[in-house]
């Protein structure tokens, strides 16, 4: 299996939208299946192009894990809703909501979108946690990162709660 190619970190302007646009990309092919279609395991891929595009922009101008000395994070919770198609070559983009933070987590709701329309094809509620890749362990924000988090916070605080966050899974619809 080849290994995923990430966009380079994107620099730490101060400059804060609400919501963020972190990640574009055209539908590559190793994410279609034999349906013709984006796998459902590559939505997450997508989204994980958005997850690490916010980590390294939070953490400009340190954008390796050496820069960082170890201090990243890890997902520890993933809720996606499967909306529309994706077919190759489609241009997307991932539209990304900060909902919230503590001092070891936080939670980004991801929409992907197709770009031609602004067609909503998929979302993804993400629960992020500090952790110190030397030591194996969680931990606490950098300072400066939990300062980035908190400018975040508050530049996304009048947007509406999407509709699908915090759902989880039920059997019958909502």
């Amino acid at each position: 299996m080849a290994k995923e190619v990430y966009d380079p970190p994107l620099p730490w302007t101060g400059e804060i939208a609400a919501p963020l646009i972190l990640f574009r990309s055209k539908v590559r092919p190793e994410w279609i299946d034999s349906f013709d279609h984006v796998n459902i395991a590559h939505y997450l891929t997508i989204c994980d192009h958005a997850n690490w595009a916010f980590w390294n922009w939070i953490n400009h101008p340190e954008g390796t894990i050496e820069a960082r000395a170890s201090h990243e994070y890890v997902i520890v919770e993933n809720h996606v809703h499967y909306i529309d198609e994706l077919a190759l070559g489609t241009p997307i983009h991932v539209e990304t909501q900060f909902l919230g933070f503590d001092d070891k987590r936080y939670v980004l709701f991801h929409r992907v979108f197709k770009t031609e329309g602004n067609v909503l094809a998929a979302t993804n509620e993400v629960k992020s946690l500090g952790f110190n890749l030397r030591e194996r362990r969680p931990e606490r924000w950098r300072p400066f990162v939990g300062e980035r988090l908190n400018l975040i916070h508050r530049a996304h605080a009048g947007l509406e709660m999407p509709e699908q966050a915090g759902q989880g899974i039920a059997l019958k619809r909502r």
